[in-house]
């Protein structure tokens, strides 16, 4: 038997753990003005994300911005502006 090399990232359909992630959050945002919605969305990521994730986050929204929810794309932007 030839030993698994599946990634983390690879085991979840291909979507890194961050994206999954802020996408989760973006849908418990989609009440909310759009505006309003991104800008809470980033805050909640700037307060209860570490750094690396949060710089993982930005180099995958730039890299695969289709794999986000609009809302977490637009959030992801606010964090890089």
């Amino acid at each position: 038997m030839e030993p698994r090399t599946e990634t983390r990232t690879e085991s979840h359909g291909g979507i890194s753990p961050q994206i999954r992630m802020a996408n989760e959050i973006a849908v418990q945002f989609h009440h909310q003005p759009p505006e309003e919605a991104a800008a809470a969305i980033a805050a909640h990521i700037r307060a209860f994300w570490e750094p690396r994730m949060r710089a993982e986050l930005l180099r995958r929204a730039e890299a695969e911005p289709q794999a986000l929810d609009p809302l977490a794309l637009a959030a992801a932007r606010l964090l890089r502006g």
